[in-house]
């Protein structure tokens, strides 16, 4: 009696079990799931926000990260761009696209340039951070490898309710195993990398780079979706940071 008890409970257990097993076996492998987190505060006007966005465009145009996507294990990788700027505000987003081409890369690059800005305010890193992380949880996709690269120019504004905020994000990304890099635009602050650096990256491998000014935005993010894309964690840039754990 006790037997039969024992081989229900355990039909009951795989069956109870059988719909995560399928969800995980039906989830697309991709080299790398790859959030591209977009400043859209306050101190970015609409012509440096949509250099942002030309930017990224023009990094996925590039024959040499076209070419260091198709090189990968799978030969492809799973894109989203979000915007953030105010605490407790929903951030808006490109949703997840696959990349393995030159084809699939100008049509995120298209989508990218088209992107409407609908956010504004205050500087919610932290925010930032936990959708992308989110974003990441939830994109049906598996990847050895999960990045979230944060481009803005600013620290984080203080927050006047509870919200989440840049600690609790990064400790967020990195109890689900995500790193976070920065990609630090220091035309207001000079010292915006070193904050990035100490405050903002996270993870094995992580690193911050820096663009002067936004006009130096496109060649910074072209090399740094290189190194993310490659995965070279010996390679150094006078722009990056020690990893940090």
């Amino acid at each position: 009696m006790q037997v039969k008890f024992c081989q229900r409970s355990l039909f009951f257990c795989l069956f109870a079990l059988l719909p995560f097993v399928a969800e995980r076996a039906a989830a697309q492998t991709v080299d790398l799931e790859l959030v591209l987190a977009v400043d859209a505060s306050g101190s970015v006007d609409d012509t440096e926000f949509a250099l942002q966005l030309g930017g990224i465009a023009q990094g996925f145009r590039d024959p040499a990260v076209q070419d260091t996507i198709s090189r990968g294990a799978e030969g492809r990788i799973g894109v989203n761009l979000i915007a953030w700027a105010e605490h407790g505000m929903p951030k808006s987003e490109t949703g997840w696209h696959q990349i393995s081409d030159r084809s699939s890369a100008e049509q995120f690059a298209a989508t990218v340039e088209r992107f409407s800005r609908d956010q504004n305010g205050a500087t919610g890193l932290g925010e930032g951070i936990a959708a992308a992380v989110r974003s990441i949880n939830q994109n049906g996709l598996e990847a050895p490898r999960r990045v979230i690269d944060v481009s803005g120019d600013g620290r984080e504004t203080p927050a006047r309710e509870y919200v989440v905020l840049l600690p609790q994000a990064r400790a967020m990304a990195l109890a689900h195993g995500i790193v976070v890099n920065g990609l630090a635009i220091s035309n207001a602050e000079e010292d915006l990398a070193a904050y990035y650096r100490s405050d903002l990256q996270a993870g094995p491998g992580s690193f911050v780079m820096e663009a002067r000014d936004y006009a130096d935005f496109a060649e910074a993010m072209r090399r740094k979706l290189l190194r993310e894309i490659e995965y070279r964690p010996d390679v150094t840039d006078a722009g990056a940071g020690p990893p940090r754990g």
